[in-house]
């Protein structure tokens, strides 16, 4: 019995051995398999783009109400803010044209209007922005800016002439003037008393609401970019390199006044108390009521951003409080600018 065990013995040995010599084989074995067929599978966080990002250029804004910005800008972006700028939502457009400007007649109805002769519409607040067809040139279709009056009406401008209007809220539009190898870059109105500025200097006046227009003398050659009524008798225009007119009968003459700055000038409004236009390098020029006193200055120290546009917050205790758009978006609030970014708190 003894050599039975002892084989036994032998052979259990002799298993073990081979058993435990197997286990690395196995391991790198498992290893390769891992290596091969395994696929790791990698938990990545989507990461949200901010509503607002530093590449973007707003051109237009509008405010229908104290807390409620809209702003529209390149590649067809618009973003709305219903907290006064605090939060902002960026709405999908139909387009990718940069959008030039943007009005609108209450807290859910505007317009926006941009290059190639883009329009757009909303109804809804801007959960649904919707392309609107308008009268085309075959040359140039540039729109270049909008604005809305009461009733459903608007008034949009831009290249070789194009003049259009609407009478419902933005669903159709007609052209108002005969195309022209010039474009006009303004328009605004008081009652039924309009005017128009473009380029070379070119003015137009009308009194009946825009059924027909007038040419009027600016005095100069250069392009005017913004006008503004304060009534039907005053207003001022502003333009390249620092110009600024005042007429005092509803632009059929207009008087030009000392230059505070050789910058561009793009905008201008009147803000209750004090005229006010923004434009390139920062500049921000401003004049008393009657237009006769004007004084340039930045709308931020060390501010060289241009800005397409100044608003003056609705229904704000302040009048140095404004909204602007251009190389970005921000709020000029007693002497502190602002830049408005993603979901800012």
């Amino acid at each position: 019995m003894l050599p039975k065990l002892e084989k036994f013995e032998s052979q259990t040995r002799l298993g073990v051995t081979i058993a435990t010599s197997l286990i690395p084989v196995a391991v790198i074995g498992a290893l390769l398999y891992a290596a091969f067929f395994v696929k790791a599978t990698a938990e990545i966080a989507s990461v949200r783009p901010p509503e607002i990002e530093r590449r973007d250029r707003f051109l237009g804004v509008t405010m229908p109400a104290e807390n409620i910005i809209w702003a529209a800008g390149s590649n067809g972006k618009v973003v709305r803010s219903d907290d006064a700028g605090r939060h902002w939502v960026s709405q999908p457009t139909p387009t990718v044209e940069n959008l030039q400007g943007i009005a609108a007649w209450d807290s859910n109805r505007a317009v926006g209007v941009g290059g190639d002769g883009v329009l757009i519409q909303t109804a809804d607040a801007g959960k649904t922005w919707t392309a609107v067809a308008v009268p085309k040139s075959e040359v140039a279709n540039k729109l270049l800016s909008v604005r809305a009056y009461g009733d459903g009406v608007a008034w949009a401008v831009g290249e070789l002439g194009a003049v259009l209007k609407t009478l419902d809220f933005g669903k159709t539009w007609e052209r108002a003037l005969p195309e022209k190898d010039q474009a006009w870059n303004d328009i605004c109105f008081v009652g039924s008393h309009g005017v128009l500025v473009g380029e070379f200097g070119q003015t137009m006046t009308t009194d009946d609401g825009g059924a027909t227009w007038q040419p009027a003398a600016s005095g100069i050659q250069s392009s005017l970019m913004s006008v503004y009524l304060r009534d039907a008798a005053n207003g001022v225009a502003v333009g390249l390199s620092g110009v600024i007119l005042v007429t005092r009968d509803g632009g059929q003459h207009w008087t030009p006044v000392e230059r505070q700055t050789r910058e561009h000038l793009n905008n201008v409004i009147w803000d209750g108390v004090q005229w006010v236009a923004v434009g390139d390098k920062g500049v921000i020029v401003t004049g008393d009521q009657d237009g006769r006193s004007w004084k340039a200055a930045r709308v931020s120290e060390g501010n060289l951003g241009w800005n397409t546009q100044i608003l003056r917050v609705p229904a704000a205790e302040q009048t140095d409080n404004y909204v602007l758009a251009g190389a970005s978006l921000a709020r000029l609030k007693a002497g502190q600018l602002t830049t408005f970014g993603h979901s800012a708190d």
